[in-house]
């Protein structure tokens, strides 16, 4: 099991999007997600989340407020996701090895080309305070079952 740490920054209606489409072998490969990665031991999933924006955009998180878990398993990697909402930030973006930087409107964010069960924990962070707790089941890319705890 990994734990990584997802964020949403948000600005003028609008959040930036990271396109996954740099590295060959990705997980989330041509896929839209938000900014984040891996904690690192001794780490907490807070100062993971600044690490991951800071490194992936050049931001500086000012404020932010976490939002839940989302419990990911392709039946082959399996993972605890921490979402996060950075609703103040600092710096100037910079380019990402992992991928394309968009800000991404939020009315066209399903629009996208997204996790299918990305849709089940972003309709509620979007549109509510309401903490995520979700588990979503894959094969392969194929969302197969989700459960919210």
């Amino acid at each position: 099991m990994v734990d990584v740490v997802l964020a949403y920054i948000e600005k003028d209606d609008k959040y930036l999007m990271l396109l996954r489409n740099k590295r060959l072998k990705d997980l989330n490969k041509n896929k839209y997600v938000g900014v984040g990665g891996h904690v690192e031991k001794g780490e907490t999933f807070d100062d993971a989340m600044k690490r991951e924006i800071k490194e992936e955009t050049n931001l500086d998180v000012l404020d932010y407020k976490y939002r839940g878990v989302v419990y990911f398993n392709n039946g082959v990697y399996e993972e605890n996701m921490y979402l996060y909402h950075v609703t103040k930030f600092k710096g100037v973006i910079k380019e990402c090895d992992e991928g394309t930087l968009y800000w991404i409107p939020k009315s066209e964010i399903f629009n996208l080309n997204l996790w299918e069960g990305d849709k089940y924990f972003l309709e509620p962070f979007m549109n509510s305070d309401k903490m995520i707790n979700l588990k979503m089941y894959y094969k392969g890319d194929k969302l197969v079952r989700w459960e919210e705890n």
